[in-house]
């Protein structure tokens, strides 16, 4: 008898995955390993893997990836500022290439013929998935049932009944929620229309402005070669930091996106994110930045950064140019180091101080006072140089007018 071939499947616990085990079975006959690769979402991955096996996969395993995300991925995230439009830090889409590893890696460890993910016809993360898989193996079949099977939500709620599958779920759900340590993406129910302002109960990191304290929160950064190090003076793994900063920035009600987001397959979407610790340490870093680094690089670094957050949103994480722009990255951060001091206060995120042993700012030169080293009668000619070709440009069309 014919053994069936195996198929790993990129399994989360919810609905979709769920019925995936039984629809991959039942449409191509494969014998199906689930594997939940926790970004510190906070999932039950215990109870998740084993209702997986309860549902009929021959395997299943969890992996907590979490620590290698924050080292690997959400560092080079935070020296690069990347902000998909200048808005979203990108959890979602941080998140897919290290699964999209883990996936091919267990794979080739079971000698599975393809991979298969629970991603729609008309999201981002399908792109991600697909291009992830094709560049680190491209031998690999790959299947997305929900771009194939077309049902509605209620439909497999209904398939998953008929068919005895075991779901957490039910027709009440509205809302699409991924999250991890980096953020939290929900769409979905009223959220679909941009007029309907957000639920206050979607939210899951972060507290509303009403319930947050009175008064503000400090947190002190300490950044060396570009990374937070320390929080308040004590040294932390990164890690540990942004799950701090996570807990200071979102009971001050620091974090929320709501926005409308151009989608890689052409169409917009309205997005709410929640992102504490990622937002507050984009702003953190931006801040010791523009106190280190040269102008014309900082200027540069800043157009980098868009095409570096939008290979990352389309699916482009395993690219040569995303491998480059890191290069870059890396070169420039040598000197950004030092402290900022972030001021949180009902929902708002201010940078209270920064400074750095590397700094460029010069208080002879920037002062008004008596101390004012700057060479004032340098600036007239300066000026008149600069100032030259429009000057000769307005002549001449003064002449011929």
């Amino acid at each position: 008898m014919k053994m069936a071939e195996k198929i790993v499947l990129a399994y989360s616990g919810g609905l979709d995955t769920s019925v995936a085990i039984t629809w991959l079975k039942e449409n191509y006959g494969f014998d199906v390993i689930a594997v939940a690769v926790s970004l510190g979402g906070g999932e039950d991955m215990v109870e998740a893997i084993e209702r997986a096996r309860r549902n009929g996969a021959i395997e299943a395993y969890g992996i907590d990836a979490a620590v290698e995300f924050v080292d690997e991925y959400l560092s080079r995230a935070i020296k690069a500022n990347a902000l998909y439009e200048d808005k979203y830090p990108l959890a979602t889409a941080l998140g897919r290439p290290l699964i999209v590893k883990h996936l091919v890696e267990q794979a080739a460890a079971s000698q599975a013929v393809a991979v298969a993910h629970g991603c729609t016809g008309k999201g981002n993360d399908q792109v991600r998935f697909d291009v992830g898989i094709k560049t680190l193996a491209p031998d690999l079949k790959i299947v997305a049932p929900i771009r194939e099977w077309k049902m509605s939500r209620e439909e497999e709620i209904d398939y998953a009944a008929d068919h005895n599958i075991e779901i957490k779920v039910d027709k009440a759900k509205v809302y699409s929620i991924d999250a991890n340590i980096w953020g939290c993406a929900i769409e979905g129910g009223n959220l679909e229309d941009p007029w309907n302002e957000p639920n206050e109960d979607i939210y899951m990191m972060t507290a509303s402005v009403d319930s947050a304290p009175a008064e503000p929160s400090y947190a002190e950064i300490a950044f060396a070669g570009g990374l937070p190090v320390a929080l308040d003076g004590r040294a932390l793994p990164l890690h540990d930091l942004v799950l701090a900063l996570n807990e200071i920035a979102g009971r001050n009600g620091v974090g929320r996106l709501d926005m409308i987001e151009n989608r890689l397959v052409g169409i917009k979407s309205r997005e709410v994110y929640e992102a504490p610790a990622a937002l507050a340490l984009i702003t953190a870093h931006r801040a010791l930045e523009d106190l280190t680094l040269e102008r014309e690089v900082a200027r540069y670094k800043r157009q980098a950064e868009q095409k570096y957050a939008e290979l990352v949103y389309n699916g482009q994480w395993f690219s040569p140019l995303r491998t480059a722009l890191d290069a870059f990255f890396d070169s420039v951060q040598a000197n950004v180091n030092g402290d900022v001091r972030l001021r949180f206060h009902k929902g708002t995120l201010a940078v209270a101080g920064r400074r750095s042993p590397e700094s460029l700012y010069q208080y002879e030169l920037a002062t008004y006072d008596k101390a004012d080293a700057f060479d004032h009668d340098a600036a007239a000619g300066f000026i008149q140089l600069w100032g030259l070709p429009l000057t000769e440009w307005a002549k001449r069309h003064k002449e011929q007018s």
